[in-house]
């Protein structure tokens, strides 16, 4: 019975975390001043990366440093544009619905009133869209000079 105990040891020893073929056994240390610090926690918390070994590593060693903003005033602008986006949609197929609806149900002097007031709200919706086309530029502009400010104060 003790051997049987024994053989079970030997089994078991081995199945323990497999050894790094070359272990990271190399430490340095950097003292940082305030000033340093703050500048270092800004490129990190920019980097994305979670560890502070990591986004070492990749400075020292010069890899690429992806780098994701992402601004919540522009991203809520995209939602709320892709929205008016598809209503416009629906407005286009209720449009062509309604223009065909009238055609075959109403005789040709009503028909025209009804599609001469249709006209009238799809000129509406052009002065619209037009605006909101105006908008999205101005927005854009003022994104694009807005990100190029904080690239310069950045240093980047």
């Amino acid at each position: 019975m003790r051997m049987e105990e024994n053989s079970k040891r030997k089994t078991r020893k081995g199945a323990g975390r497999k050894p790094k073929t070359d272990p990271a056994v190399h430490r340095y240390v950097v003292r940082l001043n305030s000033e340093e610090n703050g500048h270092f926690e800004i490129r990190f918390q920019k980097s994305g990366l979670k560890q502070h070994s990591k986004f070492i590593k990749a400075m020292i060693f010069g890899h690429e440093m992806k780098v994701v903003r992402i601004d919540k005033a522009a991203m809520d602008y995209y939602i709320r544009l892709t929205n008016f986006y598809h209503q416009f949609q629906a407005i286009g197929n209720n449009y062509n619905q309604t223009v065909k609806a009238v055609k075959s149900n109403f005789g040709e002097k009503r028909a025209f009133a009804l599609l001469r007031n249709l006209e009238k709200a799809t000129i509406d919706l052009v002065v619209l869209s037009k605006r909101i086309i105006m908008l999205t530029r101005e927005f854009e502009e003022e994104y694009l000079i807005k990100r190029k400010k904080e690239e310069q104060q950045n240093g980047g």
